[in-house]
C-alpha cells in the first residue's frame, strides 16, 4: 500500500500493508490539524473494509498530535507515534455527533412500576451524520421539528405498505398528537433519517426498560430499542439498508457509552426484516407476545458491534472474511 494526500492544514503519506496501514504526517499547520487529518484518513480506511487491523500513525514535527489522539480515546501510544484501533476510533462520538454530550448523571426514578434512570432531553436538530462512501451521500438523523414533518410522517403512515406493518393509518391531526406525545416523553425519541438532508424514513427510538418490552426481558438500565418505517420507496434495498441500519446502531451506542445492548421486536411473521437483522449482527433472544402482535426479540451488543466492526457492509455475515483479530493487550 502506498499513496499520499493533502488534507486541509496537513499533508499525509500512506504506506504499509492492508492489515497495517501507516500514515505519516509530512507537513501540518499545527498538532490539531495533524491529528484531525490522521483521524479522517483512518476513518476512511476503516469505513467499508475490515482488513485494516490497526492504523499506525507518525506525526513528524507534531508529536503532540499523538497526545490528542490518545486523550480522545482513538489510539494507544507507540514508541514513535500512535496505534489507532478501529474499535476505539469508531466510539469517538464527536466525529459523528454534532453535539456530543457527556453521560447524563445517574439518578433513578420509577415510571409505571418500572425503576429506571432519569433520561436526558435531546436538543432539536441533527443528532448524527456520517458520510456513506458506497452511496456517495451523507446520512443523518434529525429530530422532527421542521415545518411539514408531521405531514410527511402522516403520508408515510397512510402508505398501504407501511400501514400493513405499523397499523397507524389515520388523520394528520391524530398523527400530530402521536408525535407530540412521543416528544413529550423522555423515554422516546422520534427521528427522521435523511440522505443529503432529504428525509427517507421514520425512526422511533426508546429506552427499553420503560417500554412495553421492559416487563418481558431483563432489560439493562441503558438498553435502547427502535422501530423503523422507510417511507421513500427509492431507499428500500440492500445498499441503503447497509447504510442506515448500522448508522442507527452506531448513533445509539454513541449517544450514551453505557448502552451495552440494542433490542428490537419485529413481527415474527416479518421474515425479511428478521433476515436483515440477523445479517446485521442481531441475534434472536426469544418469541414474545404483545396484545397486538407476536414478536421476535432480537439483540445486538456493543462489544459485537465495535469488536467486529459491524458498520462495515457484510461484516456480520457468517462467511465474512477476514475477521478482525483479537485485540492485543
Amino acid at each position: 500500500m502506498a499513496g499520499g494526500e493533502t488534507n486541509s492544514g496537513a499533508r499525509l503519506a500512506l504506506d504499509g500493508t492492508e492489515a497495517e496501514p501507516r500514515i505519516r504526517v509530512e507537513a501540518a499547520d499545527d498538532a490539531a490539524a495533524a491529528a484531525e487529518a490522521v483521524l479522517a484518513r483512518a476513518e476512511a480506511l476503516t469505513a467499508e473494509d475490515t482488513r485494516a487491523h490497526r492504523v499506525l500513525a507518525k506525526f513528524g514535527a507534531h508529536p503532540a498530535a499523538a497526545d490528542r489522539l490518545v486523550a480522545l480515546g482513538a489510539a494507544r501510544r507507540t514508541g514513535e507515534g500512535a496505534e489507532i484501533l478501529p474499535g476505539l476510533l469508531w466510539q469517538c462520538a464527536g466525529r459523528w455527533l454534532p453535539a456530543p454530550r457527556p453521560p447524563f448523571p445517574e439518578l433513578y426514578t420509577v415510571t409505571g412500576g418500572r425503576r429506571h434512570p432519569l433520561r436526558p432531553e435531546t436538543a432539536p436538530g441533527t443528532v448524527y451524520a456520517r458520510a456513506i462512501p458506497w452511496l456517495g451521500r451523507t446520512l443523518s438523523f434529525r429530530t422532527m421539528t421542521e415545518p411539514g414533518d408531521v405531514a410527511l410522517f402522516s403520508g408515510w403512515m397512510n402508505d398501504p405498505r407501511v400501514a400493513a406493518i405499523w397499523e397507524e393509518a389515520g388523520s394528520l391531526e391524530a398523527h400530530g398528537a402521536y408525535i407530540a406525545g412521543l416528544q413529550a416523553d423522555p423515554a422516546t425519541l422520534p427521528l427522521f433519517g435523511c440522505l443529503d438532508g432529504a428525509p427517507f424514513g421514520y425512526f422511533e427510538l426508546y429506552w427499553a426498560r420503560e417500554s412495553r418490552l421492559g416487563p418481558l426481558y431483563e432489560a439493562g438500565p441503558y438498553d435502547r430499542g427502535w422501530h423503523v418505517a422507510i417511507g421513500d420507496a427509492a431507499v428500500r434495498g440492500r445498499a441503503h439498508l447497509s447504510a442506515w441500519l448500522p448508522a442507527l446502531m452506531h448513533y445509539l451506542f454513541l449517544d450514551d457509552p453505557r448502552t451495552a445492548r440494542i433490542v428490537g421486536e419485529p413481527r415474527s411473521d416479518h421474515a425479511q426484516q428478521i433476515r436483515n437483522l440477523h445479517g446485521s449482527g442481531f441475534g434472536t433472544v426469544a418469541t414474545i407476545d404483545f396484545p397486538h402482535k407476536r414478536a421476535t426479540l432480537v439483540s445486538l451488543t456493543r462489544e459485537h458491534f465495535f469488536r467486529d466492526r459491524l458498520w462495515v457492509p457484510g461484516a456480520a455475515a457468517a462467511d465474512a472474511t477476514p475477521r478482525p483479530p483479537a485485540i492485543p493487550a
